[in-house]
């Protein structure tokens, strides 16, 4: 029976935190057995395709499930895609410009992205990402927008309160940076790396029983809970790792090699 696994990519397949921005030799060989066995293997990611390194998607995955869920591809088609409503991207669009937050606008293929919002730019390019292939003159209401972003200088007050609205929104969920709390990732509520796995599954037909899932952080969580055998990486989550079924080395360790290995193809590690 073939299977269906899920990767995550930071802190999972690679680390930009720490320079390890490529994958490990183990974790290629491992990749590849899987896929030759005739399984699927999928990115799962909070990042755009824009976002994503060649190696990745290049490297022969059979899908992508990008944005949380928002946009699933397999085999190049795109057989999910629910952007954020068109309203609630202006009107925050308004907000962002009226008190000087900067922000980037996720789509497919392209993510957009202001000139002048250097903050941003320096953000992106700590974590290798490519800005020379951000749309950089554009109008926001022209966009279908899976995923927006958005940062200032320090956590000031006002911004603070906002964000709170935001994630507080019936339609809206996201991630706050816990350390300096004036990073935010904002989509729809809708939408998650489980219910993108979900849609991926029902096009290939494949049982839920038969999934797989590896990740470490917050926004794995969901994907965690959907699959049929979710597994964490040690340097992950602890609530992640609390929910998971296996938690396997951590990603510089090779964690996801191990995971392959062992409780997949259940050959010797």
């Amino acid at each position: 029976m073939r299977k269906a696994v899920f990767f995550d990519i930071d802190g999972t397949l690679i680390d930009a935190t720490t320079g390890m921005v490529h994958l490990s030799k183990k974790v290629r060989n491992a990749l590849y057995a899987l896929k030759n066995s005739g399984n699927y293997i999928f990115i799962a990611s909070g990042r755009p395709l824009d976002f994503l390194d060649p190696e990745l998607v290049n490297f022969g995955f059979n899908g992508f499930l990008l944005m949380n869920g928002a946009v699933v591809i397999i085999d190049n088609k795109i057989v999910f895609a629910e952007p954020i409503d068109k309203m609630i991207v202006s009107d925050i669009v308004a907000t962002c410009e009226k008190i000087k937050i900067e922000y980037i606008l996720q789509s497919h293929p392209k993510v957009y992205l202001k000139n002048g919002f250097s903050r941003m730019e320096k953000f992106y390019t700590s974590f290798d990402i490519d800005i020379n292939r951000f749309v950089r003159e554009f109008n926001p209401d022209d966009l279908s927008v899976y995923k927006m972003e958005f940062q200032t200088a320090d956590a000031r007050t006002d911004v603070a309160a906002i964000y709170k609205k935001w994630l507080n929104s019936p339609n809206l969920t996201g991630i706050l940076d816990p350390a300096h709390r004036n990073n935010l990732e904002l989509y729809s509520r809708k939408n998650s790396k489980g219910s993108g796995i979900l849609h991926a599954l029902e096009y290939l037909n494949i049982d839920v029983k038969d999934s797989y899932a590896f990740g470490d952080g917050l926004n794995d969580l969901e994907m965690i809970q959907t699959v049929g055998c979710g597994m964490a990486m040690k340097n992950g989550n602890q609530k992640l790792k609390n929910l998971a079924k296996y938690v396997v080395p951590s990603v510089h360790e090779d964690g996801v090699a191990y995971g392959i290995y062992k409780y997949i193809l259940r050959t010797a590690v």
